[in-house]
């Protein structure tokens, strides 16, 4: 009854974030996959396609306490993490907070800052504390990355380090809406559509959520095949720098949130396949042959999928 409930409530956040976002469902989906995986999400997309606005519907959808930052060239990381202040009056130092110390965390245009603003957020982002002056806070529990970046080669950009990326569980693309979906837009869509996203959940709820899906059910052949798939990135001719461990972790947490999302207290190898490309796209680096050749990364992806072989039918895994 209370998976029911959980199950429920998942689905009307979902409903609510889709009334600010048009047409961009796989994402909304797989972004609510994510969090439920309690993984970190970079956008990289073009500017104008709705990334600020799906990472704001979320936070008012689970009622999360929110914060943002514009990355520009001239952000220093105590405005990201805090700094010390020294009050003369009494002669101590007090802790002001910075922009992190929140539920939610939308980092906009992240790669148009610098590499040493980059790596402020690497601590935050795998550990939920950060350190100032030699002193280590935790963050509010949940804690949430949500970060936009524009495609590489863009005027003013650095591209983010590959221990950054390894840190966002996903990484997805909105691209241009359909035809269909433009028209619907251009339709009288004011700029407070956001103020349209009403509160379902909120925090202590999706870490309740959380607790649910860790404990989503895996068969050892199931584990087979997510490692394999994590492995064969490795041993790919094309791939020059595969999934480390940690990429296979996410994989295996993507999974589980995949299953609840159907429905399901256990893991298919298709929930693995599915979640696959957006786990493992931005971790590996291509071979200059495969960049030679104008290979892309999901139909590498695709090749590994293609090659590795599925276990069992689901009745028997179950």
């Amino acid at each position: 009854m209370e998976n029911d409930i959980y199950y429920n409530e998942i689905m009307g956040v979902i409903k609510e974030v889709k009334k600010a976002v048009i047409g961009k469902d796989r994402c909304v989906l797989l972004m609510m996959n994510t969090i439920l995986a309690g993984g970190h999400i970079l956008i990289d997309d073009i500017p104008g396609v709705g990334k600020t606005t799906l990472a704001i519907a979320f936070a008012k959808a689970m009622n999360l306490e929110n914060t943002r930052t514009q990355f520009t060239p001239d952000v220093m990381p105590s405005d990201i993490l805090g700094f010390t202040m020294y009050n003369k009056e009494d002669g101590h130092f007090y802790y002001q907070p910075g922009t992190v110390m929140c539920n939610l965390f939308l980092a906009d245009e992240i790669n148009r800052t610098s590499p040493k603003t980059q790596s402020a957020l690497l601590e935050v982002m795998e550990e939920n504390c950060a350190t100032v002056d030699g002193v280590t806070r935790e963050v509010p529990k949940p804690f949430i990355v949500i970060a936009t970046q524009n495609p590489a080669g863009s005027v003013g950009t650095q591209l983010l380090p590959e221990s950054q990326l390894d840190r966002f569980m996903v990484c997805l693309s909105l691209g241009y809406p359909s035809l269909e979906d433009e028209i619907a837009i251009a339709k009288g869509k004011s700029n407070d559509i956001i103020n349209l996203v009403e509160p379902v959940i909120d925090g202590k709820e999706l870490l309740n959520i959380r607790k649910m899906v860790n404990e989503i059910y895996i068969k050892d052949e199931v584990y087979k095949y997510i490692c394999l798939l994590a492995r064969e990135t490795r041993a790919h001719p094309q791939i020059e720098l595969g999934l480390s461990p940690r990429g296979t972790i996410a994989l295996v947490n993507m999974s589980k949130a995949a299953a609840f999302l159907k429905g399901r207290d256990y893991v298919v190898p298709d929930d693995a396949e599915e979640v696959f490309n957006a786990v493992a796209a931005h971790r590996i680096i291509l071979s200059s042959k495969a960049r030679m050749l104008h290979s892309s990364a999901e139909e590498i992806l695709g090749q590994i999928k293609t090659k590795i072989k599925k276990p069992r039918s689901v009745r028997s895994i179950i």
